[in-house]
């Protein structure tokens, strides 16, 4: 599954995606998908398995213009956006 870290600003989006970048996770900014509705334009797109080192960077970095993290997923060949709920077991 696909995580989108969704920002109200470009800058802090840009710079959560270098973060990610120098803490080791394989991240992506790309255009926020026209389904979501949400955001700047632009997101933050990286695999679930690194959900866990994705918010703790996010706490270092004390950015105000987070908006939340989505879960992406292709049904029908069409992209399906929804806020993303951690699961605790």
């Amino acid at each position: 599954m696909t995580i989108l870290a969704v920002f109200r600003s470009r800058a802090q989006c840009m710079d959560y995606a270098g973060r990610l970048y120098k803490y080791g996770v394989a991240a992506q900014t790309v255009s926020a998908p026209k389904e979501a509705h949400i955001g700047c334009g632009l997101c933050v797109k990286f695999d679930s398995a690194a959900i866990v080192r994705a918010q703790a960077v996010l706490r270092l970095g004390k950015y105000s213009a987070f908006r939340g993290f989505y879960k992406m997923e292709f049904r029908n060949g069409r992209a399906s956006v929804s806020p993303w709920q951690p699961t605790y077991r």
